[in-house]
């Protein structure tokens, strides 16, 4: 009983470590994120629609398309407890899951027009982020071995 106790408040403390490292943020800080955004991909077009951050939540639909749609993801974004956590999964043709269960991503940065995830849960990605220049909307891919993929996808409206 005694050890069990103990590993119980261990696990407790760590978990709020791993908390308290995130940055606090609120959803609001991502209204620059709204919009339609595009970029060819080879043969495909990667696209992306951003609605506006309200009731403490932004969302994304994504499409990769070429001659037929290849790939639906949906990402949600939801202020918790004082920070921020992203919710991703994905969809082959015919709502095929990709994955088994959606991914999930937990706040690792954030400046103004720039925001980093990193993954607590397997997936496709172990870091996510985005930033804004002017028209240029900038995905950050993080692979397994740690590489960087970005993407620079431009305004569509």
């Amino acid at each position: 009983m005694r050890f069990r106790n103990t590993l119980i408040s261990t696990s407790l403390l760590l978990a709020s470590g791993w908390c308290a490292a995130q940055p606090a943020a609120s959803i609001d800080q991502l209204a620059w994120m709204n919009g339609t955004w595009q970029a060819a991909l080879g043969p495909n077009t990667l696209e992306e629609h951003w609605v506006t951050p309200t009731g403490g939540s932004i969302a994304a639909m994504v499409r990769m398309y070429g001659e037929s749609t290849s790939m639906f993801e949906v990402i949600t974004i939801e202020e918790k407890d004082g920070t921020l956590a992203m919710t991703v999964q994905q969809w082959d043709s015919g709502f095929e899951p990709r994955m088994p269960e959606a991914q999930k991503l937990i706040l690792s940065e954030i400046s103004d027009q720039r925001v980093m995830f990193e993954a607590v849960t397997d997936g496709p990605m172990n870091k996510l982020g985005y930033s804004r220049s002017g028209d240029t909307f900038t995905i950050e891919l993080g692979g397994p071995t740690g590489d960087i993929r970005k993407v620079d996808l431009k305004s569509a409206e």
